[in-house]
C-alpha cells in the first residue's frame, strides 16, 4: 500500500495552474498598475539602449508627443490626443456587445468604413438638393443604417446558418475596402488623383470652434448609453445570458437567434455613426485608410476593458497615448517608423500577462513526507 502512494506521488506533476477565487479590486487594479509601470521602465530601458539618450529624457518626449508642451499655450496636441481616444473608444464600444454574446466581430473596421462612405456619398450628391439641416440628418441616419446593414448580413449567417462570424465579418472588411477604393477612384477630387482628399460641403457643425468637441462629447454621450445598456436593461441581460450559454439562454425562453441579430444591428450601427464622426466631422475625405486599423485595436480595447465602459476610456487614453508618444520618440532620436507598434505591443503584453496572475494562480507540488508505517 505505501509503494503506491510513493509511486502515485512521483506522478504528480511539480506545478499546476489553478482558477484563483475573486480578487479584491483593488489588488486587481494594483496589480495592472504595477503592469504599465514596469512595461514603461521596460520601454525606457530599450529606447536608451536604441537612442543612447538620458532615462528620463524618453518620458518627457512622449508626453509632449501626446500632449505638447506645457505652458505653451497651444492646446493642438491635446485636443487630437482627446478625438483619437474618443474615435477608438467609440468603435470599442461598438464591438463590446457582440464580444459580451461571444459572437467575434471583426469586422468593425468595415461597418465603419462603410458607414464613412455613405456620409461621403451623401455629402457630395446631396448637398446641392437638401438644406443643411436635413441633410445632417440623412447623413447621420444613412450611414448608421449601412454600418447596420454591414454588421447584420453575418449575423443573420450566424444565426441561421451557423457560419463562422470571425472569417465573415473579416472578409465583410475586405468587401467594404475596395467599395470605398473604387468609389475614391472614380470619384476623386481632385479630378485625376485617384481618390476623395477634400469634401467642402455637408460638414458636421463644429462647436466652440473646436473641430473635435462634436466627436467627444457624442461618444462621451454613447459611453454613457453604453454602460447602462450593458448592465441594466433587458437586452444586457439577454446578451450576458447568450455570452455564458446558448442552451442556458434557450432553456429560460430567450430567442437566441433574434438577440445574435440584435445586437449585430447595434454593433454595426455604432460603428456607422464612427464612420460618419470620421468622414462628415474630422476627415472630411473618405479612403480605404480612413478608419486606420482601429477595428482591429478596439477588439483589444474591449478585452483589455473586460467589456466595461468605463475601463475601456482608461485603455483606450493609454494606447493612443503609447502610439502618439512613442512616433514622437522615433522621430526625435531617428530610430525605425515601427518604433511606436513595438512600444504599443510591449506595453499590452505586460498588460495582458497581468490578467494571467489575476485570474490564476501557479500552485507548487510540496514535498512528501515520509510517514512512518
Amino acid at each position: 500500500m505505501r509503494e503506491q502512494v510513493v509511486r502515485k506521488h512521483h506522478h504528480e506533476p511539480l506545478m499546476h495552474i489553478a482558477k484563483r477565487d475573486d480578487m479584491a479590486w483593488w489588488k486587481a487594479w494594483l496589480i495592472r498598475l504595477a503592469a504599465v509601470l514596469i512595461a514603461l521602465l521596460f520601454v525606457g530601458v530599450i529606447s536608451v539602449i536604441l537612442n543612447g539618450g538620458v532615462f528620463f529624457e524618453t518620458y518627457g518626449t512622449m508626453f509632449r508627443g501626446a500632449f505638447g508642451r506645457l505652458g505653451s499655450g497651444s492646446t493642438r496636441l491635446l485636443w487630437k490626443f482627446l478625438q483619437e481616444t474618443a474615435i477608438l473608444l467609440g468603435i470599442s464600444l461598438a464591438v463590446t456587445p457582440a464580444f459580451k454574446m461571444k459572437f467575434w466581430n471583426c469586422g468593425a473596421e468595415g461597418q465603419a468604413l462603410i458607414g464613412g462612405l455613405m456620409s461621403a456619398i451623401c455629402m457630395m450628391k446631396l448637398s446641392d438638393s437638401l438644406p443643411y439641416p436635413l441633410l445632417l440628418v440623412v447623413t447621420v441616419i444613412t450611414s448608421v443604417a449601412a454600418g447596420a446593414v454591414w454588421g447584420v448580413i453575418p449575423a443573420i449567417f450566424k444565426a441561421y446558418y451557423k457560419t463562422n462570424e470571425t472569417l465573415f465579418t473579416l472578409m465583410m472588411n475586405y468587401i467594404a475596402m475596395q467599395l470605398v477604393a473604387y468609389y475614391a477612384y472614380v470619384n476623386a477630387i481632385p479630378a485625376g488623383s485617384g481618390q476623395i482628399q477634400s469634401i467642402d460641403t455637408g460638414h458636421l457643425p463644429v462647436i466652440g470652434g473646436q473641430a473635435y468637441l462634436l466627436n467627444i462629447l457624442v461618444i462621451t454621450v454613447l459611453t454613457v448609453v453604453m454602460a447602462i445598456y450593458l448592465k441594466y436593461s433587458k437586452h444586457g441581460y439577454e446578451i450576458a445570458v447568450v455570452g455564458e450559454s446558448q442552451n442556458t439562454a434557450r432553456y429560460i425562453g430567450i430567442n437566441v437567434k433574434k438577440v445574435i441579430i440584435r445586437t449585430m444591428l447595434i454593433s454595426g450601427a455604432v460603428c456607422g455613426l464612427i464612420g460618419c464622426l470620421l468622414v462628415a466631422g474630422t476627415d472630411h475625405s473618405v479612403n480605404a485608410n480612413t478608419v486606420g486599423g482601429l477595428g482591429f485595436t478596439a477588439i483589444m480595447v474591449s478585452w483589455l476593458g473586460q467589456f466595461n465602459p468605463g475601463i475601456m476610456i482608461i485603455m483606450s487614453a493609454l494606447i493612443v497615448f503609447l502610439d502618439s508618444g512613442a512616433a514622437k520618440v522615433a522621430d526625435t532620436f531617428y530610430l525605425n517608423g515601427s518604433y511606436a507598434d513595438i512600444v504599443a505591443g510591449i506595453v499590452i503584453l505586460f498588460v495582458v500577462g497581468c490578467e494571467f496572475f489575476i485570474r490564476y494562480t501557479v500552485k507548487f507540488r510540496h514535498a512528501q513526507k515520509e510517514v512512518d508505517a
